[in-house]
């Protein structure tokens, strides 16, 4: 199962299988982070217009229509490729105290080479464990782009540059479900801070409050929002928490002990 809840705060997590968690190297949240120093550098100079953006993530008309796959899609992308999830690529921005946001779907090409750098950070490594050669991370992705949409790999871009990796995942369709008492629509989330300046401020819970609000906000059939953090990562845990989550229970999962993190609906207002 992919790493769910990477370090938030210092790399985050991921949104296919339920082996990690949010540090910088789970992917239960918290990903991972860039490798080096260069990397991270690079990643925090790439700033993008709201067109750039916007190109990006397909949206431009220029593409409207093409070969009936609606708006904003190519003609490989069949026009219910992101139905599980109510169309991901097409929630747009949200807001948050940091910056606005937005999810940038992953496609096959495009935003594959700085996952990989992040993916390389020995501390992101430690629980996503995709680091090794651009195929490693290609493959990962492409197993989700070849999949049944019920999971979504998306770039953060937050105000013009990418700095996060996450997975929006259908959890009561995942392998994770085996493990929980799922409930139908219940919703993943696995993110990664790439930048290593960009954790351990308390960035992560920050993005994690906005996008699992994001997630109730668009999603009006899910009325909880996800997450398995790896147990040992405990900055990824800790931004759960702080990001309004709950712990509900502890999970062996394959390759970790993970804490099952919930945000519910109905209490959104109170945590």
């Amino acid at each position: 199962m992919p790493p769910t809840d990477e370090s938030t705060d210092a790399g985050t997590a991921r949104a296919v299988p339920a082996d990690r968690g949010p540090a910088p190297g789970s992917r239960a949240g918290g990903g991972s982070g860039p490798g080096v120093g260069t990397d991270c550098e690079d990643t925090l100079d790439l700033r993008l217009s709201e067109e750039l953006i916007a190109l990006f993530a397909g949206d431009t008309g220029s593409r409207d229509g093409i070969a009936d796959g609606g708006p904003g899609r190519s003609p490989e992308e069949p026009a219910d490729a992101d139905d599980l999830l109510d169309r991901v690529g097409d929630w747009g921005p949200v807001r948050t105290p940091a910056g606005v946001l937005h999810l940038v779907p992953v496609r096959a090409g495009r935003g594959l080479a700085l996952v990989h750098r992040w993916m390389n950070d020995p501390a992101v490594a430690e629980f996503w464990e995709l680091a090794g050669p651009e195929t490693v991370v290609e493959e990962h992705v492409l197993r989700q782009l070849d999949g049944d949409g019920r999971s979504v790999p998306c770039l953060g871009v937050l105000d013009g540059t990418p700095m996060s990796y996450w997975e929006v995942y259908r959890a009561d369709l995942d392998p994770l479900a085996r493990h929980y008492p799922a409930r139908p629509h219940d919703t993943g989330l696995h993110l990664l801070v790439g930048g290593v300046a960009d954790r351990g401020r308390g960035l992560g819970s920050t993005l994690l409050r906005a996008v699992a609000d994001h997630v109730l906000d668009r999603r009006p059939s899910c009325a909880r929002v996800v997450a398995e953090p790896d147990l040992r990562n405990t900055p990824s845990v800790s931004a759960f928490l702080s990001a309004g989550f709950r712990f509900f229970a502890e999970v062996d999962l394959p390759g970790k002990r993970a804490a099952l993190m919930i945000r519910d609906r109905a209490l959104r207002d109170l945590l």
